[in-house]
C-alpha cells in the first residue's frame, strides 16, 4: 500500500477536523493551583495540527491549494452536522431503544454550537492562510518557523474568540459580565494552544520536507512520461 505525500497531508487534516468535532466536547484537568483549575478540551492536541498543515501546503503548493483543503474540511463539518441532525431524529428500532439517549447525547449538535463551530473554523483557517501567505511574500520565503508561529497564534486566538463568544455569550447578562467570563475561558485555552504550537514547530519543517519530496517525484514522473 502506498499513499502519496499530498494525500497523506489531506488525510491528516480531515482526520483532525473530524476528531475535533466529534471528541472536542470532553475536557480534562491539566493542573490544580489551590482553588484555581486549569483545564482544556481534548481537541487541544489536534487543533495546532489544523493550523500547521495549511501552512505546509501553502509553502509547497501555494495559497489556492491550501484554501481548497480548508473548504473541503469546512464542507466535511457541515455535512457531519447535517447528517447527525438527521440520524439523531430517526426513531430507533426496539433493539437500539435502550441506548438511544446516550447516542443522541454523544452525537447530537445544538444549532448554536454548530454555527459557532463552523464560523470559527472558516474564519480562523482562512485567516491563517492569508497571514502566512503575506508573511511569505514579505520575508521572501525565509524564517518558516516565524511565519507559521505568527499566523497560528493570530488565527488560533480568532478561532477561540469566535467560538467561545458565539457559543457562550449570554444575552441575559451584561456586557461586562460576559467579557470577564469569556476572557477567563479564552486566555488560558489560547495560551495552551500557543504553547503546543511552539512545541510542534518541527512538524512544519517535517511536513514541508515531506511534501517537497512528493512534488519532486511528481515532476520527475511527468518528465519521464513526456
Amino acid at each position: 500500500m502506498k499513499i502519496r505525500q499530498f494525500d497523506l497531508i489531506v488525510m491528516l487534516y480531515i482526520f483532525g477536523v473530524m476528531c475535533s468535532e466529534l471528541m472536542g466536547s470532553k475536557t480534562f484537568l491539566i493542573a490544580h493551583f489551590g482553588q484555581f483549575q486549569v483545564s482544556s478540551s481534548v481537541a487541544i492536541f489536534i487543533m495546532p495540527l489544523l493550523f500547521i498543515l495549511p501552512d505546509v501546503v501553502v509553502e509547497v503548493y501555494g495559497q489556492s491549494r491550501a484554501q481548497s483543503i480548508v473548504f473541503s474540511g469546512l464542507l466535511s463539518v457541515a455535512l457531519l452536522v447535517l447528517f447527525t441532525a438527521i440520524v439523531t431524529h430517526l426513531s430507533p428500532t426496539p433493539r437500539f431503544a435502550s441506548s438511544e439517549g446516550a447516542y443522541d447525547r454523544v452525537f447530537g449538535y445544538s444549532v448554536r454550537l454548530a454555527i459557532a463551530s463552523l464560523s470559527a473554523f472558516a474564519v480562523s483557517e482562512l485567516l491563517d492562510i492569508t497571514v502566512f501567505s503575506r508573511l511569505r511574500l514579505i520575508l521572501k520565503h525565509r524564517a518558516l518557523w516565524l511565519r507559521s508561529l505568527v499566523a497560528n497564534v493570530l488565527s488560533q486566538f480568532t478561532d477561540s474568540a469566535i467560538f467561545l463568544t458565539l457559543a457562550f455569550y449570554s444575552i441575559h447578562q451584561g456586557l461586562g459580565d460576559n467579557v470577564v467570563f469569556l476572557i477567563g475561558l479564552l486566555l488560558p485555552y489560547w495560551l495552551l494552544r500557543c504553547t503546543l504550537n511552539v512545541l510542534e514547530t518541527p512538524l512544519v519543517y517535517a511536513g514541508v520536507w515531506l511534501l517537497r519530496q512528493g512534488a519532486d517525484r511528481s515532476e520527475e514522473a511527468m518528465t519521464d512520461a513526456r
